[in-house]
């Protein structure tokens, strides 16, 4: 690939990275609002899905929060019935914030649409290619969070 077309495609990367990165917060924030939730809210509780539960340092460290920043959206979460602070099982002094899972279902439903448009667009590529963006945006997403913590000084 000659120079200049590398920098064409380089310039589309950028500018349809910049798209996705749009529409991306504009559907979480969306979803979010649906349950009277906030974007941060609703991707603090994918990350609870996802590793379970999770301190308020887990927590800082996965969100890029300062602490009374977690300590203020936990409150909230906690508020509005979709996370609880438990006792850590093993270490009585420290606490765990985990889901509400009653309360969780219901923003499940929110992306089963979503995750059939995906499965639907992954059609139209074969599984190398498939590899290949996964391969991407695992690199991108580590490079985001570096930014990110670069960012908060985390």
């Amino acid at each position: 690939m000659t120079d200049d077309k590398r920098a064409e495609v380089l310039e589309q990367l950028m500018a349809v990275g910049r798209e996705h990165s749009g529409v991306t917060v504009m559907f979480h924030s969306a979803v979010a609002a649906k349950q009277g939730l906030n974007a941060t809210e609703e991707k603090t509780l994918d990350l609870l899905e996802r590793h379970g539960p999770l301190t308020a340092k887990d927590l800082a460290r996965l969100t890029g929060l300062a602490p009374a920043s977690v300590t203020g959206l936990v409150d909230r979460l906690e508020a509005k019935g979709f996370a609880r602070r438990v006792k850590h099982p093993t270490d009585k002094r420290r606490v765990l914030v985990e889901l509400e899972r009653g309360r969780i279902g219901e923003l499940a439903g929110f992306f089963e649409d979503w995750a059939r448009d995906i499965v639907e667009a992954c059609e139209e590529f074969s599984t190398e290619e498939l590899e290949t963006v996964v391969r991407f945006l695992t690199v991108m997403a580590q490079r985001q969070r570096a930014a990110a913590a670069r960012l908060t000084g985390s």
